[in-house]
């Protein structure tokens, strides 16, 4: 059994809004699909953290939804800034529950055990946000401590996944890396970023924690290992 991650999927199957117009995105739901199932197993779990679909509605999301719930393996999706799709757990629920989408899990102030670890996080804010979005931010930094603190009390080791990167070109969002810091994270992983130039992102250590860039184009739309048990 082991864990994967992946965000930035950008799905738009049920949608008129294709990624091929950009660098990198030509057929990246195919390859996507390739190389998930060649490398996941039905055992495993994969994290989706974020941008997951480009629907504007729940009920749009199921062509989205059902592909991705035909593929290998469980999945777990985090919110990212352009689901706006996302509602409430119990209509996210309700939905996935009467579509027969029976490989999804939500992870919304709440946390999944695997194995010694616990999968935590929230979509997180970006660092150079207007102090207009205080209040978004410190709700996002609730979330994320009772989204480490439910791993916590379910005994396993928090491992922290974000859609915003927390840090970014020397600049950081202190209220959700001080969150980080102050819960002992040893490694988190982030989305959002995308581009020729985000090599750098790929791995880097601040405070003793890793943290690694995992949208989907960086990773040539292939799962990321993040643990096996």
């Amino acid at each position: 059994m082991s864990l994967f991650a992946i965000g930035d999927t950008h799905l738009s199957i049920g949608s008129d809004k294709p990624m091929d117009v950009f660098r990198g995105w030509d057929n990246h739901v195919e390859r996507l699909k390739k190389n998930w199932n060649a490398v996941v197993s039905e055992r495993d779990t994969v994290v989706i953290n974020g941008d997951i679909s480009w629907a504007m509605k729940l009920e749009e999301c199921y062509p989205d939804f059902d592909f991705i719930n035909k593929l290998t393996g469980k999945k777990i999706f985090i919110k990212g800034n352009h689901d706006y799709w996302w509602q409430t757990m119990n209509k996210m629920n309700n939905f996935l529950k009467d579509s027969g989408f029976d490989t999804i899990s939500i992870l919304f102030n709440n946390s999944f055990r695997l194995g010694e670890y616990s999968v935590c996080g929230t979509r997180g804010w970006f660092y150079d946000s207007p102090e207009s979005d205080k209040k978004v931010i410190l709700r996002e930094r609730q979330r994320l401590i009772r989204s480490v603190e439910a791993g916590l009390e379910a005994g396993g080791e928090p491992i922290v996944f974000l859609h915003y990167p927390p840090l970014f070109d020397g600049k950081i969002c202190e209220e959700i890396y001080s969150v980080l810091t102050e819960y002992g994270i040893k490694r988190c992983f982030f989305g959002h970023i995308h581009g020729d130039t985000t090599g750098r992102y790929d791995n880097f250590v601040s405070d003793g924690i890793k943290f690694s860039l995992i949208s989907g184009d960086r990773l040539k739309f292939c799962p990321k290992l993040i643990e096996k048990f």
